[in-house]
């Protein structure tokens, strides 16, 4: 195993664990009672998209890893990736809607911005569109001379 190969793999480790600790830290907040707001509030949410994000950056980075550097990117890994960021950045959108005053919680009698009902069901869908990506992205021609989808086009099996 070579020096670059190892270096991303330490990369991607510290990253992963980041990430977590970022996502469990928002989330343990809310579970111990230990949140300054009713409901999820914009640091929890901070700390969360945050965590989502190095997450979402140590998935793509290990499954790049095991693609030939000289094979071309396939459309399909292209769209993966946008459809990715799309689903973050809708994420981040449904998470700080109170911030950019598009939320429901924007009233003077909140005290402060949280996440309610709707957004939540916002931020699910931005996480669906997130896995659609990687999903995409994965089943996309790696070291395969044709993409693992290549039946819904041809009916192939």
């Amino acid at each position: 195993m070579n020096k670059a190969t190892r270096v991303r793999r330490v990369v991607i480790a510290v990253l992963s664990v980041v990430g977590a600790v970022f996502v469990v830290g928002a989330v343990a907040t809310e579970l111990l009672g230990l949140d300054l707001t009713p409901g999820f509030g914009v640091l929890q949410t901070l700390a969360f998209l945050i965590g989502l994000t190095v997450l979402t950056i140590a998935v793509y980075l290990s499954m790049s890893a095991g693609r030939p550097p000289d094979a071309p990117r396939s459309l399909q890994a292209g769209i993966g990736v946008r459809l990715s960021l799309t689903g973050l950045v809708f994420c981040y959108v449904t998470g700080f809607a109170d911030l950019i005053r598009i939320g429901t919680h924007v009233q003077p009698e909140f005290e402060r911005p949280f996440i309610g009902p709707l957004q939540l069901g916002g931020f699910v869908v931005g996480l669906l569109i997130l896995l659609a990506g990687v999903v995409l992205y994965y089943t996309s021609r790696g070291k395969r001379p044709a993409s693992s989808m290549e039946f819904i086009l041809n009916g192939k099996k």
